[in-house]
């Protein structure tokens, strides 16, 4: 429902690995948003470790390529087309679309949306004045509501916010995070099942280096982070949970293209300040590969996509549906 920052990006990656575990012939198929692409469609990743030039085929789609090496990756604006290239190529049968709610031109057999349940949804406005794209009573077009980032956090994090009055929808609501976004979405739509979910760092990897490291590695390390993510407050918050000492965090535009003087200023601050690393994110990684590629300390963190215990059942949903 909103424009970035909800985490789709290893929801995909989670349900299409799930999904070649159960047989289906997978393949992601996403609008490449970024891309400097110019073709009607793009092969990103034909399922067998062929990789299109990053830069062409934008971070999100790139990731989901090396994150899902055994699906493959098409990109184009239409999903319809890009799907019967899957299908006529690679015998593909099970279509996961990333970001693709708004694609209404396409019929879809399940509808999946994701709702951050920390900040939902912004100041309640469409686009350009807020996050939403479209007005939240079409959430009622969802088979399934996914409730993402839900943990019980503290108010610091919250940034002190207790609720936020969610504007532009008729009578103004209060909307604080985690329980009150799933009282909203329940109370407003009842017959819709909701599920809910977390993203969880899973390791640190210094590609250079060769090296990987679970999340606890950066305990009490002194580092320097950016990212280029639609949200990277999260990021941030999320290496300081995991004890890092994060001592200069910059923040670049959603979907930046760093450039070879971006990071050499970057390793500057990292070595006069005497930081252990430079650390970024997976998704920032895809657009660092060409200006960074030999950087020893330069490290990125990985993210998972998890479903609470007892919140499976969606995946039930996806294989009924299938049947059907």
């Amino acid at each position: 429902m909103t424009a970035g920052g909800t985490g789709k990006t290893p929801a995909v990656a989670m349900l299409a690995g799930w999904a070649l575990d159960q047989g289906y012939r997978v393949a992601i198929l996403s609008r490449g948003y970024g891309a400097q692409n110019r073709q009607e469609i793009l092969e990103v990743s034909n399922g067998k470790g062929k990789y299109a030039d990053i830069r062409m085929a934008g971070d999100e789609p790139s990731l989901l390529a090396r994150a899902v090496p055994g699906s493959p990756v098409v990109i184009s604006r239409d999903r319809y087309r890009a799907g019967r290239y899957a299908h006529r190529k690679f015998g593909s049968d099970f279509f996961i679309l990333d970001d693709g709610f708004q694609h209404r031109k396409l019929k879809r057999d399940l509808d999946l949306v994701l709702i951050d349940a920390a900040h939902p949804f912004g100041n309640g406005r469409l686009l350009p004045w807020g996050p939403l794209r479209e007005p939240l009573n079409q959430l009622c077009r969802a088979d399934a509501i996914i409730l993402t980032r839900f943990r019980r956090v503290t108010r610091a994090e919250r940034g002190g916010n207790k609720g936020g009055k969610i504007k532009g929808q008729g009578n103004s609501r209060l909307l604080p995070p985690m329980e009150d976004t799933l009282a909203f979405v329940k109370g407003n739509f009842p017959s819709i099942p909701v599920f809910l979910a977390d993203h969880e760092p899973s390791r640190v990897v210094f590609p250079a280096r060769g090296e990987t490291h679970d999340p606890g590695f950066l305990r009490k390390k002194r580092v320097v982070a950016f990212a280029g993510i639609a949200q990277p407050r999260y990021f941030e918050k999320t290496l300081i949970a995991l004890g890092a000492d994060v001592i200069r965090f910059r923040r670049f535009k959603d979907h930046y293209l760093y450039t070879g003087e971006d990071i050499d200023a970057l390793i500057r601050i990292k070595e006069k300040t005497g930081a252990s690393c430079l650390l970024t994110t997976e998704k920032d990684w895809m657009r660092i590969i060409s200006a960074a590629p030999g950087y020893g300390d330069l490290a990125y963190l990985s993210i998972r996509f998890r479903l609470h215990p007892g919140h499976e059942a969606v995946l039930r949903m996806i294989s009924d549906g299938f049947r059907e």
